[in-house]
């Protein structure tokens, strides 16, 4: 039996991750689902794409992933089904699931995209503002019971991309930015370790700060210093020890930061 995950922007207030597990229960009581997160910035598709993407790897193969952050939901945005390396993936054909893609090309993995418009595989009654309850979790309840994908939707090879900013290089070093901030306050760049230079002696600047070299633990300097490091994901993250760089420097996503190699 397949495992379901869900990531939305909906929160936990309302209900909607509730019903959207219901329904999914109703149609295949004995499936396990798994909660990435309700917290994605409201409409913020690609801080969704970013945190499906490093979340997917993590899972077996078979997981069905639900991703649902879908301001255009209701317009003529199709929703769709993707089968992408081992994996699956169900929601609005927005650009969500970019980071996936890109991760799987890098990687040659292949992949088959699915207009869903069968109906029979939705909910009777469908709403022009909850397609994550009428659409997306039966299909996924569909799917992990068994119903092959190739059922449900029709092909397609022109899936929905989002531009996801990439560094520009410098005569010092690279231009990046904020891609995104976490539960910490901490700043997710577009920088990493092929950035850096070999011995990895950098300066960087963002907002009114610098800050000379990175460190490995946030216990390598006292509380309340920015520091910067390359966090479990790989990236350049920028941190206020026991604290909120994001807070600090009065800076979000889309924030230019610059990194220097010495």
């Amino acid at each position: 039996m397949p495992v379901i995950t869900l990531l939305t922007d909906f929160g936990f207030k309302d209900g909607f991750t509730g019903v959207m597990r219901g329904v999914i229960l109703t149609i295949l009581p004995e499936v396990q689902i798994v909660d990435i997160t309700h917290a994605i910035s409201p409409q913020n598709i690609l801080e969704g794409s970013l945190v499906l993407a490093n979340t997917a790897p993590y899972f077996p193969p078979g997981t069905i992933h639900v991703a649902v952050v879908d301001p255009g939901v209701g317009t003529a945005r199709r929703p769709m089904a993707a089968r992408i390396g081992e994996q699956y993936f169900i929601g609005p054909d927005n650009g969500l699931f970019t980071g996936v893609i890109e991760a799987a090309e890098k990687a040659g993995d292949s992949m088959t995209f699915y207009h869903l418009n069968k109906p029979e595989y939705w909910l009777k009654e469908v709403s022009r503002s909850f397609h994550g309850r009428d659409i997306f979790a039966p299909v996924a309840a569909h799917l992990a019971a068994g119903v092959p994908v190739e059922k449900m939707g029709e092909p397609v090879t022109d899936p929905a991309r989002i531009m996801i900013p990439r560094p520009e290089a410098t005569i010092e070093g690279w231009a990046g930015q904020v891609l995104a901030v976490d539960h910490f306050g901490n700043l997710l760049t577009n920088l990493g370790p092929e950035h850096l230079s070999a011995n990895k002696r950098v300066v960087i600047k963002v907002g009114e700060a610098r800050i000379d070299g990175l460190v490995e633990t946030f216990g390598e300097r006292e509380p309340g210093s920015l520091v910067a490091m390359i966090d479990s994901s790989g990236v350049l993250e920028i941190a206020e020890v026991n604290g909120s760089a994001a807070e600090k420097l009065k800076v979000g996503s889309g924030t230019s930061v610059f990194l220097k190699n010495c």
